[in-house]
């Protein structure tokens, strides 16, 4: 028995990377991507040490619209810019980018990023972004990777000092409202675009 996988993903049905400019246009949403993402980070809930931001949500549904490959490109670019001291990152003022930052509190969830971002390219490619369950699913599985990871990473950097339960309560606990609201939010509107864009090709 196979499983199904569909063909394109929501960003090459809206705008089919084919053709003699298919480089120019992965090279745009690449940009675009890097730049959601950025802008994400830079509107937070303050919170130490792990702040609250949109970014989750953007880099899923990164993974989600730009598949497997380009979603990866697009967040491993975003930590290379990050690295080089760009600033990209959730934060402000000195200290808020570069190598430093990485390998501070959020250095797990950073990776997660990409991991999760992977994650969702596949599922998306085997249609779960279509339907408002297992966009819901593929956002838990999303937001699992993000947290296992983030949360490893904090328990290595806290764990002797602050105790498991102040890792879980700053790690993870204290978001957990605001990540359901994403994660019902995209799984309305990835199943709510796909049906305007069947509709507009029919």
């Amino acid at each position: 028995m196979t499983t199904s996988v569909q063909s394109t993903v929501l960003a090459e049905h809206i705008w089919p990377t084919e053709g003699a400019s298919i480089w120019l246009k992965r090279a745009a949403l690449v940009g675009f991507g890097i730049l959601a993402l950025a802008i994400a980070a830079k509107f937070r809930v303050p919170m130490w040490p792990v702040p609250a931001t949109m970014q989750t949500f953007v880099v899923l549904s990164i993974g989600a619209a730009y598949g497997l490959r380009l979603g990866l490109v697009t967040l491993v670019g975003y930590l290379v810019l990050g690295a080089l001291g760009v600033s990209v990152f959730a934060g402000s003022g000195e200290g808020a980018t570069g190598l430093g930052y990485m390998l501070g509190a959020t250095g797990g969830y950073l990776a997660g990023f990409v991991v999760a971002g992977g994650v969702m390219g596949e599922l998306a490619r085997r249609g779960w972004d279509k339907s408002f369950g297992k966009m819901v699913l593929a956002m838990l599985i999303g937001n699992i990777v993000i947290y296992g990871l983030g949360l490893s990473w904090m328990a290595h950097m806290f764990l002797d000092t602050k105790g498991a339960a102040w890792v879980m309560q700053w790690g993870m606990t204290n978001f957990l409202l605001f990540d359901a609201v994403k994660l019902l939010l995209a799984a309305i509107l990835f199943p709510s675009v796909w049906a305007m864009v069947g509709k507009a090709r029919s």
